[in-house]
This record gives structure tokens, sequence and C-alpha cells, in this order.
């Protein structure tokens, strides 16, 4: 869902695959805390300050994003 989310907003993504590849894994634990539930979501946003979603909660991605197109 939150591939197609962020397809549908024509919003750049980048897979990680955290079941192929440890070093992701280790990547991940250390951005999100240590849960390694997925989906997780790191939004960058352009005045540098990040954004940790868990899950697909749509309204708090659009308030991400929208907070994000309005700075």
């Amino acid at each position: 869902m939150v591939k197609d989310y962020l397809t549908a907003k024509n919003l750049p993504f980048t897979e990680k695959l955290i079941d192929q590849d440890e070093l992701i894994k280790a990547e991940m634990m250390r951005l999100s805390d240590g849960y390694l539930g997925v989906p997780f979501t790191l939004v960058e946003k352009d005045n540098g300050e990040s954004k940790k979603i868990v899950g697909f909660d749509q309204k708090l991605f659009d308030d991400t994003i929208n907070t994000n197109e309005h700075q």
C-alpha cells in the first residue's frame, strides 16, 4: 500500500528489503529504534528533517507530505 500511495503521488522512493540484506536490516534497526516490522518509512523533508512512519497510515502520510510541500 505504501508503494502504491507514493507512486500515485508521484513521489520518489527507494524500497529496501530487510529479509534479503543484513546491512539493510541493521540500517532499519538503527533508524527505527529497533523496530523490524514492515512497512517502515523514513520521509526525508526538504528542510533536512525526517519523519518515521510505521505501517501505512494514510492520514499521517498526507499530513507529512502536505507539511513538506508548504515548507
